[in-house]
């Protein structure tokens, strides 16, 4: 089942998969075989999924000329194409332009489907300016990434003025960290129209059950937020996730934890590397929760786990 992107005409699948991990080893330790990552891929097509983000930042730029080769080498469903531009240490006003024409040139395209704001920086001036290159037909739709409730509705407000319509808003959004329904974003984005990008739907891996106090997750920056006191934490909810799971065939702690960002109303984007990997995905979908089910999960998150990651790095990337 395809949905609408917000308020645009383009339709993506009820699931995403992020590229952050395709030639980004500093957070996510050894690297993955092209030809690895181009078997998900086209496998992700065959089987429905077709959004794909990813960044200018990701890999320095190695995500998106891999996604680039890979698009261009298949026949396979047509794959809906977001990117996003990071403002950080930028000040000319042509620099989104330029970035954007970098992103373009290395994912082989002529135009992009989904460019995103990566973080706020100065919004009057980055909000502008995509809206200019909306204009000017190079992208089918914009959006934004880490934009708090206040920063969401003046990026919203700018380009509504200009007769643009905000098609998103990604954010870290998981069972462990839920700050963005306490703070009220995720309704507003429902109320407006606008998509809700999930990303981290699985905390980088501490809600797969995979990772343990004894076993720790690879990757220079995951081994730091990771300790084995956060590890140990979290093992309440793995085991409760592991029960439900049994009411719906064995599904995962990973299937659990996707398919209540879905019943939440927003579309996880969920970074994948291989062909099991991509398989645990799809089992998410296609079911949903039981109200009953939900709540046991709300109620064990937001007491024990409220604002889990406020002072982590990742509740910003």
């Amino acid at each position: 089942m395809m949905n609408n992107l917000g308020k645009t005409n383009i339709q993506i699948s009820p699931i995403g998969l992020g590229t952050w991990a395709w030639g980004e080893r500093w957070v996510f330790g050894a690297g993955y075989k092209e030809s690895e990552l181009q078997a998900v891929y086209e496998q992700s097509l065959k089987s429905g999924i077709n959004f794909f983000d990813t960044a200018e930042v990701y890999g320095m730029g190695k995500s998106e000329r891999l996604l680039g080769r890979f698009l261009h080498n298949n026949n396979y469903a047509t794959p809906v194409i977001a990117t996003k531009f990071n403002p950080r240490m930028r000040f000319s006003k042509n620099a989104l332009g330029k970035a954007l024409k970098n992103s373009l040139k290395r994912l082989g395209l002529e135009k992009v489907d989904l460019y995103q704001i990566h973080n706020p920086g100065k919004i009057n001036q980055w909000v502008n300016a995509i809206g200019d290159v909306f204009e000017s037909g190079l992208v089918r739709s914009v959006g934004v990434s880490n934009y708090n409730p206040d920063q969401f509705r003046e990026a919203y407000e700018i380009l509504d003025k200009r007769g643009i319509k905000l098609a998103s808003n990604q954010m870290h959004y998981s069972l462990l960290f839920r700050k963005h329904e306490f703070d009220g974003l995720l309704k507003t984005c429902k109320d407006l129209n606008v998509t809700f990008i999930a990303y981290m739907p699985l905390a980088q891996g501490a809600l797969t059950g995979k990772y343990t106090p004894d076993n720790l997750p690879k990757g220079l920056l995951r081994r730091i937020t990771y300790r084995k006191g956060l590890l140990k934490k979290v093992q309440p909810l793995i085991s409760l996730m592991s029960e439900i799971g049994l009411k719906y065939g064995n599904k995962t702690p990973s299937q659990i934890a996707i398919n209540w960002v879905i019943c939440k109303g927003a579309l996880p984007l969920v970074g994948v590397n291989n062909i099991r990997q991509l398989q645990e995905v799809l089992g998410a979908i296609d079911w949903r929760l039981s109200d009953e089910d939900m709540a046991k999960l709300d109620d064990i998150t937001e007491h024990q786990y409220k604002d889990f990651y406020s002072r982590t790095f990742y509740r910003t990337t």
